[in-house]
């Protein structure tokens, strides 16, 4: 009997691991419209920055893509929103899209339908009161979803986007600027969303990366828009 107990522990902890993972893929999801990259052979890259708005660090933001002409997609966090709402009309009136990250920033694993409604609305409401118009996509806290998450998506035939280039997930690159822009340059394609946290001091390095990153694609010859705009650029789907 304990080595049966043994055998079910050992089976159920490589079940929860395997789901752990399963809801961190970023180009994966149970059901609902997942964007993570777009198929396009038009040489164009979505830059999506998470967090915030806050101080000082949305101002940066905003001096350096302004001085490279380029659009951004931002996905704000609510509770930071509510705090913050002139930086996020700043962020409008550049020219970048506003994305909705929930309210609080807590992974949507493990909670109830009316909490993981409540992170998303009253986001949305905010992001209404600054501004936005037409649909508002959303990005998961952490990436996390499973299933009731992209269950509420799915019935609000609302677009979850994630990203095909993520450089600071891994931690020797994240604390170098020079090997996020490397990263990132390695990694691109056509039709890519680059993932970049620059709102609080620990992304310093991400912060620095984003003015070289930007000289470095454009030479490349890639051109850079919004989440919506990417979108509107996906190839046509070939008949069967």
């Amino acid at each position: 009997m304990q080595a049966r107990a043994i055998v079910w522990l050992v089976f159920l902890l490589f079940c929860t691991a395997a789901v752990w993972r399963l809801s961190s893929r970023a180009d994966f999801q149970l059901f609902g419209e997942l964007v993570y990259q777009v198929q396009t052979e038009q040489k164009v890259i979505a830059l999506t920055f998470d967090d915030g708005p806050e101080l000082e660090k949305t101002e940066q933001i905003l001096q350096i893509l302004a001085a490279e002409q380029v659009p951004a997609t931002f996905f704000l966090v609510g509770e930071a929103l509510e705090r913050n709402p002139e930086l996020a009309k700043k962020l409008l009136a550049a020219g970048h899209q506003l994305g909705n990250h929930s309210y609080s920033h807590q992974r949507m694993l493990f909670k109830s339908p009316e909490f993981i409604a409540r992170e998303i609305e009253k986001t949305d409401a905010l992001l209404r009161d600054v501004g936005v118009t037409g649909q508002i996509l959303f990005r998961p806290p952490y990436g996390k979803k499973l299933v009731l998450l992209p269950w509420y998506l799915a019935t609000h035939q609302r677009v979850a986007v994630t990203w095909d280039v993520a450089p600071e997930n891994y931690r020797q690159i994240a604390k170098d600027s020079q090997a996020i822009v490397q990263h990132c340059l390695k990694e691109v394609q056509p039709g890519s969303i680059i993932l970049l946290h620059v709102m609080y001091e620990p992304r310093r390095a991400s912060m620095q990366a984003v003015p070289e990153l930007i000289k470095q694609l454009k030479a490349q010859g890639y051109r850079f828009v919004t989440v919506d705009e990417l979108l509107t650029m996906r190839a046509p789907t070939k008949p069967n």
